[in-house]
C-alpha cells in the first residue's frame, strides 16, 4: 500500500511569486494588531492585575446587569462580569482591597458565594482564584521577562549556528507572529493570564523548530548550488521542506484543535493562542523567516569557507585527510 504524501514529490511552488502580496498580509496585520493593543489592551486576568477570580455556572443564562447589581450591593468593590466558554458560565472578578489579607478575600468570596446561592438556586461555584497585588505585578514582569529572554536567546543560537543574516531573520518573524498573536488576543478580548504567556512561549519554540529544519536547507542548498541565483534557491529550500512542514504543523493543528472544541474552559487561552500561532507561524516560516534572506544579503559565498592568503575558496575535501578532493 503506497504511503499518503500530503505534498507530492518534485513539488515547485514559487512561493516568491506572492512576495509582495505577503508584505502587504503582514504590514496590514501588525498594523491592526498595534491597533487593538493600543485601543482596547489586553484583557488581563486575575494573575497580572491582582484580585479575586470567582468562576461560577448557572442553571440558566443569568441577566449580566442585574447579576453585576447583586454583587455591587455586597460592598466588595466593583466587579467586572464576563462570560466565560458558554452563557451559564461566568467570571466575576473582584479587585482588592488595599492591605486586604487572604482571610479578608476569603471571606468576600464566601459573602459572594452565600449571596448567588439565595439569588439563584442550582449555581456552582467552580473556581476561587486569589492574587495579591505584589505577586501579579512580579508574575507580569517575569512573564515578559520569559518572552524576550527566550526571543533573544533563540536568535543568538542561531546567529551562531548559521549567519548573523539568520539570526536576525527569526528575530523578526518572532516578533511578526508574537505581535499578531498579542493583537488577536486584544482584538477578541481573551483573557490573558499566564496561560497565555505560556501560549507565546510554546509558539517561540514551536517557531524556533522549524526554522531551524528550513535554514539548515538553505544552508546546505547554498553549498551545493554556489552559483544558483538566491531567490531560486530559497524557493527550492521551501519545496523541499514543505511536506515536512505540513505534516508536523497539520499535526499540532488536529491536536489542538480537540482540545478547542473538548478540552476544557479554564485553558481555552492557552488552546486559542497557540492555536492562531501555529497559523501566523506556519506563514512567517515561509514568507518572514526565509525571505527576510534576500535583503539581508545572503548568497551563494556565504558559506563558502575561505583559504590562503588569496582567499581561494576550498571546493572539496582536504587531500591525504577526508578524501581525494582538491583545492582550487
Amino acid at each position: 500500500m503506497p504511503l499518503l504524501k500530503l505534498v507530492p514529490d518534485n513539488t515547485n511552488i514559487d512561493f516568491l511569486r506572492w512576495r509582495n502580496f505577503a508584505i502587504v498580509v503582514s504590514l496590514v496585520l501588525i498594523a491592526a494588531s498595534v491597533f487593538f493593543l493600543v485601543t482596547r489592551g489586553l484583557n488581563l486576568g486575575v494573575d497580572f492585575v491582582g484580585g479575586q477570580m470567582i468562576r461560577t455556572t448557572f442553571q440558566e443564562p443569568p441577566a449580566l446587569d442585574e447579576l453585576r447589581e447583586r454583587v455591587s450591593a455586597l460592598n466588595v468593590g466593583d466587579p467586572a462580569i464576563q462570560e466565560f466558554g458558554s452563557p451559564r458560565e461566568i467570571a466575576i472578578r473582584l479587585p482588592l482591597a488595599e492591605g486586604e489579607t487572604e482571610a479578608q478575600a476569603d471571606a468576600v468570596a464566601t459573602q459572594v458565594r452565600n449571596a448567588l446561592t439565595a439569588a439563584y438556586p442550582g449555581v456552582r461555584i467552580d473556581a476561587v482564584e486569589t492574587v495579591s497585588g505584589k505577586v501579579s505585578e512580579e508574575l507580569f514582569t517575569a512573564g515578559g521577562l520569559a518572552l524576550l529572554i527566550a526571543m533573544l536567546g533563540i536568535a543568538a543560537y542561531i546567529w551562531i549556528r548559521f549567519e548573523w543574516q539568520f539570526g536576525v531573520g527569526a528575530l523578526v518573524s518572532l516578533v511578526h507572529d508574537l505581535t499578531i498573536v498579542l493583537g488577536f488576543y486584544a482584538a477578541t478580548q481573551v483573557e490573558f493570564s499566564l496561560n497565555a504567556v505560556a501560549a507565546l512561549l510554546t509558539l517561540i519554540g514551536f517557531s524556533l523548530n522549524d526554522t531551524v529544519v528550513v535554514y539548515d536547507r538553505i544552508r546546505e542548498n547554498l553549498r551545493k548550488y554556489r552559483k544558483m541565483e538566491i531567490e531560486p534557491l530559497l524557493n527550492l529550500s521551501v519545496n523541499e521542506t514543505l511536506s515536512r512542514t505540513i505534516g508536523t504543523n497539520t499535526a499540532v493543528m488536529l491536536a489542538i484543535l480537540s482540545l478547542l472544541i473538548f478540552g476544557p474552559d479554564v485553558i481555552y487561552d492557552l488552546t486559542i493562542g497557540i492555536f492562531v500561532g501555529v497559523i501566523i507561524g506556519t506563514y512567517s516560516s515561509i514568507y518572514v523567516a526565509r525571505f527576510m534572506l534576500v535583503p539581508l544579503g545572503v548568497s551563494g559565498d556565504s558559506f563558502v569557507p575561505k583559504t590562503g592568503p588569496a582567499g581561494a575558496e576550498r571546493v572539496g575535501p582536504r587531500p591525504g585527510k577526508d578524501g581525494d578532493g582538491a583545492q582550487v
